[in-house]
């Protein structure tokens, strides 16, 4: 479905150039699935995809395994390191985004 919806926006409007809507975009990856791995396998295919369209992918990435059993009620992860790492996800996104802003 993801790779679908990145196909979708693709699509330049008339007039528009091609993969404009990715352009000067960053992103940070993470995952989420009932899967022993979390979703990790998948981060590589969306990694080198969204690379490939130029937009900037940060290094770091989360995949959180079992995620039906991961989360409290309130939505926070029950591993605090994995909250951790999360948030610092958010952290370096917002740094980078700040430096390249300048």
């Amino acid at each position: 479905m993801l790779k679908n919806a990145i196909d979708w926006v693709s699509r330049p409007a008339p007039g528009e150039p091609s993969l404009v809507a990715f352009r000067s975009k960053v992103a940070t990856l993470m995952s989420a699935s009932p899967g022993a791995l979390g979703g990790l396998r998948g981060l590589v295919h969306v990694r080198s995809i969204l690379g490939n369209i130029g937009v900037i992918v940060l290094p770091d990435q989360i995949a959180v395994a079992k995620a039906h059993e991961a989360f409290n009620a309130d939505g926070s992860l029950k591993d605090s390191k994995q909250q951790s790492g999360i948030e610092g996800l958010g952290h370096n996104l917002a740094s980078f985004l700040m430096k390249l802003k300048g």
